[in-house]
């Protein structure tokens, strides 16, 4: 091995980013924001229910999301990908205790209802970071 990190054991074909210790996984860090992005949309659909509201439905905006912001690329790309992780902190440690409240025989919906308008406006922020589709057309 010649020092270079690379994203398999005894490869050094993959090339490392510069300087940052980490090794350049491309399209695969994409898909697994791809991943995140679903997962917490599956976690808002269960506090949406212990809530008492129906869940929302997945529009093309949403589903499109972490394409378009690999797309965009640079700082978008970057701080979406913190506020992806961030919220699924957030989701996860929420769900969890909602969970154990709910278990208990205790009702929830009042905190769950809190976690959804958390979650709400978290992910209404990360959506402006992707460019919409009328900013996207070419001018004449």
């Amino acid at each position: 091995m010649t020092g270079t990190l690379s994203p398999f054991a005894g490869s050094a074909t993959a090339p490392a980013l510069v300087g940052s210790g980490r090794a350049s996984f491309g399209q695969a860090s994409a898909s697994s924001m791809g991943m995140k992005w679903s997962a917490l949309h599956d976690a808002a659909g269960i506090v949406a229910t212990l809530a008492g509201i129906a869940p929302e439905p997945m529009t093309a905006e949403l589903r499109n999301f972490p394409a378009v912001i690999r797309d965009v690329g640079g700082w978008q790309r970057d701080v979406a990908g913190q506020g992806v992780d961030d919220l699924s902190a957030i989701m996860e440690t929420g769900i969890g205790a909602l969970l154990a409240v709910h278990a208990r025989g205790i009702d929830a919906s009042t905190a769950a209802l809190s976690l959804w308008q958390e979650f709400m406006t978290a992910r209404s922020a990360l959506l402006t970071l992707a460019p919409k589709a009328r900013d996207m057309r070419r001018p004449f």
